[in-house]
């Protein structure tokens, strides 16, 4: 080890840069560099004195900043996004000046007056995903500022940050219009903190501890916590937060009064499983959130054999303990095995694992053990609708994965059966149903059976985003904005989150307003960039919102992924039924550039 002095601190740092810096010094060099020289002497460098800030260097169309506190560091970024709104109120959108700014606290290192770290790179990393006008924070930075600045937050979950080594939370803010440059504005994703508790008892499941010594049984553990939600989910009297949002919290030190704050839930219920030959233990605990009171807690044996009378018992309990008088005929009448065939049960909890890794290799896998489950149990309906909505993300994705990529006929036969064995089921019937709908084009069939799985359990996330998307696709845009939002409430913290902000987008394109659809897909791009739906609507958006520049680069890289793309085939390649959206969206792709 080096005997050489370090010298360390703890700091805010604010990383700030010139959003399409190359564009505007393109347009006008001398004109940029004269007006970037001006905004740093009136705006930038006062803001920054006034905040007790050091300027440690300038980069041009950008800079770092070192802050004692991040409160101060918070209140400096929006300061100065404010006065950038004021002086941008009577300029063209292709001439305005935005900045982009980042901000994270941490340690960082000191040598020759210059800082160097992890806590400078995550700042600068912040700064690249923040919005244009706004400005993107860690969630270290958020927790230091939460209740000490009069400002609306959103969380946009876990991102993978370049040269980062593990995907990190983030917040963001977006500034107001510069009509009124005093107000921060709440985002149209309405995340902001705390979410408001539903108008009756809420509850979130955490991902269960796997006590097991093997940790190739992660997805047993994984897999009774998700039947665990299903189960508790069926009950109309309660408010259960989704799957995918709770297990964003997975591998992680939880703080439940936090997890109720940023989820919107009066309940946690937390555990442990621990498989072990033919036996089986979960022991629970049901934590209420706002005061971290334990309510309840209890141990369950059974075996292996009796493996969904052990998931009942543990839902029934939770049930009882929250509020004894809840009517648990609601959920006596949904119980019942899904199978007869342990080992066929076994492959299915292995599939829906590999399902929720959303790659390529993981999906051609998934469905793999789907056939092996629903062979070893052919009666098995749910093995066939995970088989189903396989097929979902190869098209999304475009995932050429093999000669059947999109897999009309297999996806139709998969959906099919399902529905044959189990009409009652509501996330057989929701998996089926959006296969038929996205896949097969059997738009209304598709749309009725997501329906009917949304009145049997209107807890379940996926089946509200899927009738969101089922409605725009019919037309009707209202119905589907109200299911969207539903989606979002129920799952906040969703990794495939996008796939909701993009109906979201499509929404309020069709209904006209360019300016939030814009708004939905660009926080759907860059929640995942390689979603070609999202894709998709940003182009039309930016393209319908007078950006053609930005609309003609959009065009350009979709059209590197499908070459053969062309105005004539967006009728082909979407299910929508209104002819006035499909004109909407070839009238856009005929000002981005898009071939006829």
């Amino acid at each position: 080890m080096s005997g050489e002095y370090v010298e360390r601190r703890l700091a805010a740092i604010l990383a700030a840069d010139v959003a399409g810096s190359c564009r505007l010094i393109g347009i006008d060099e001398e004109g940029t560099l004269a007006q970037l020289k001006a905004l740093r002497k009136t705006l930038f460098d006062p803001k920054i004195s006034e905040h007790r800030g050091r300027i440690v260097k300038n980069t041009g169309d950008g800079a770092l900043i070192e802050f004692g506190s991040v409160v101060d560091a918070v209140r400096c970024a929006v300061e100065i996004q404010r006065g950038m709104a004021e002086r941008n109120t009577d300029v063209p959108q292709d001439k305005r000046i935005e900045f982009r700014i980042g901000i994270h606290v941490g340690d960082i290192i000191i040598a020759d007056d210059d800082i160097f770290g992890d806590g400078v790179n995550i700042a600068v990393r912040l700064e690249g995903i923040a919005e244009p006008g706004g400005f993107s924070i860690s969630d270290d930075a958020h927790r230091q500022v939460r209740g000490k600045v009069d400002i609306t937050f959103e969380a946009i979950g876990s991102q993978p940050l370049k040269n980062i080594a593990e995907p990190m939370r983030v917040w963001r803010v977006r500034m107001g219009p510069s009509s009124s440059p005093a107000t921060v504005t709440k985002p149209p994703t309405e995340t902001a903190q705390p979410l408001a508790l539903a108008d009756k008892p809420s509850i979130a499941v955490l991902p269960f501890e796997n006590m097991s010594r093997d940790p190739e049984q992660e997805y047993f553990a994984d897999g009774m916590v998700e039947d665990i939600i299903t189960g508790l989910s069926r009950s109309k009297s309660l408010f259960v937060i989704a799957r995918h949002s709770t297990f964003t919290y997975k591998g992680k030190a939880i703080d439940i009064k936090q997890v109720g704050r940023d989820l919107g839930v009066r309940y946690v219920l937390e555990g442990s499983v621990r498989k072990a030959g033919n036996r089986v233990r979960i022991t629970g605990q049901l934590i209420n959130a706002a005061t971290g009171a334990h309510l309840w807690a209890d141990r369950f044996d059974s075996q292996l054999e009796d493996i969904f009378d052990l998931q009942d018992r543990v839902t029934n309990s939770v049930i009882g303990a929250i509020s004894p008088q809840l009517e648990r005929a609601e959920i006596e009448r949904s119980q019942r095995k899904p199978t007869e065939s342990l080992q066929a049960y076994d492959y299915y909890l292995r599939a829906l694992a590999c399902y929720y890794k959303f790659t390529g290799d993981a999906n051609v896998e998934a469905l793999k053990l789907t056939k092996i489950a629903s062979g070893l149990d052919p009666e098995f309906a749910a093995a066939y609708a995970l088989g189903a909505i396989c097929y979902v993300p190869r098209k999304s994705f475009g995932w050429r994965i093999d000669a059947a990529a999109h897999g009309t006929a297999e996806a139709r036969r998969l959906a099919r059966r399902a529905i044959e064995l189990d009409k009652d089921d509501p996330t057989v019937l929701a998996m089926a149903g959006f296969a038929l709908a996205y896949v097969v084009g059997e738009v209304e069939e598709g749309a009725a059976l997501v329906s009917r799985a949304t009145s049997l359990n209107p807890n379940l996330a996926i089946a509200r985003n899927w009738r969101g998307w089922a409605h725009l696709w019919l037309g009707d845009v209202d119905a589907a904005i109200e299911q969207l939002q539903a989606a979002l409430r129920l799952s906040p913290l969703d990794p495939q989150i996008f796939t909701i902000q993009t109906g979201l987008a499509f929404a309020h394109f069709f209904a006209g307003h360019i300016a939030d659809a814009t708004s939905w897909a660009t926080t759907a791009f860059r929640q995942q960039r390689t979603f070609f739906t999202a894709q998709f609507i940003l182009a039309a958006c930016h393209a319908m919102s007078g950006r053609v520049e930005e609309a003609q680069e959009d065009c350009a890289r979709l059209m590197q992924l499908y070459p053969t793309l062309s105005i004539s085939k967006i009728r082909d390649r979407t299910p929508f039924r209104r002819t006035e959206d499909i004109e909407r969206l070839a009238q856009a792709f005929r000002i981005a550039g898009m071939p006829e």
